[in-house]
């Protein structure tokens, strides 16, 4: 009898692509949004609520996801698992599921170091499984134009195929697994590694009492930087899983024998926000950038 969880075939997926299914580990906003996107595309996602907040339950309802309860009902059945969690929970996670003799494709989209990802691999493929490399650039994946889920390594254009057709963009790159994350590195060590300097340039100028003048100078040279700056209230709500992402970046530009003091900074910088934990209502702009200032000593 045909192991109904066999993964299907190439021209298979190509002409029946509800004969996948993909487990989300986990959703939250992010993960959800992409598990969505895939529901969108024709294919069946599951999730599992063991452990999980209100919170993901919801989301998970919204977005047509089938709750699995827990972790050993979801590597039973997922032909793709798709892991979208903190980085700093990847490799946890990664041997969660490899623990229960997971065979299938093993998807890591988290914001990890290529090393990182290599060693996730080598242990996934340990049990028989396969495994692909991907980084996810831009928001969550509620309309077309917004995110592209960038994939390496031999299974990506499989797992391009079963995902592809929703508002999230898949991108296979021509490359082995850490192409896809070396990718995500590069490009957050610019988009929110310089949100964590921008930041930090205010609460100096604060410090110093040269606040006003910076701004005009900002000001005079139509850098856009006030305003992007006063925007920073986005950042500052996701800072908690930020500070991880600058460690592993660190760990990259380390690993290519650049410095990484830069990011071991910005992860220090992103640790002091994150009391503003997913508060949509967070500041920016000097307001922010005061937080981050160690108290006046009281002597």
């Amino acid at each position: 009898m045909p192991d109904p969880y066999e993964m299907p075939t190439d021209e298979e997926l190509r002409t029946n692509g509800s004969q996948v299914t993909v487990g989300v580990l986990h959703p939250g906003e992010m993960g959800s949004a992409v598990g969505a996107s895939t529901v969108e595309a024709g294919t069946r996602v599951i999730w599992v609520s063991e452990h999980r907040s209100a919170a993901s339950r919801a989301r998970a309802e919204a977005d047509g996801l089938h709750d699995v309860h827990w972790l050993n009902g979801l590597v039973n059945q997922s032909h793709i698992i798709l892991s979208i969690c903190p980085p700093d929970a990847a490799e946890e996670v990664a041997e969660d599921v490899t623990t229960l003799g997971y065979q299938r494709i093993y998807v890591d989209a988290n914001a990890v170091s290529p090393a990182t990802v290599r060693r996730m691999a080598a242990r996934i493929e340990e049990t028989g499984a396969h495994f692909v490399d991907g980084g996810i650039i831009g928001s969550p994946p509620r309309k077309p134009g917004t995110t592209r889920l960038y994939l390496s390594g031999e299974y990506a254009p499989r797992v391009a195929t079963a995902l592809a057709g929703g508002p999230l963009e898949i991108c296979v790159l021509d490359a082995p697994v850490g192409a896809a994350s070396a990718l995500k590195m590069a490009y957050a060590a610019w988009t929110k590694g310089t949100s964590a300097l921008l930041a930090s340039i205010e609460a100096l100028a604060i410090h110093e009492g040269v606040l006003e003048s910076l701004l005009g100078e900002w000001r005079r040279g139509r850098t856009g930087l006030e305003e992007r700056a006063e925007g920073l209230g986005g950042a500052a709500a996701k800072a908690w899983r930020w500070v991880g992402e600058m460690e592993q970046i660190a760990a990259t530009f380390e690993a290519a024998g650049l410095p990484g003091g830069f990011h071991h900074a910005a992860a220090e910088v992103f640790d002091r926000m994150t009391q503003f934990k997913d508060d949509r209502n967070a500041p920016g702009g000097p307001t922010l950038a005061r937080t981050l200032l160690p108290e006046p000593r009281s002597d």
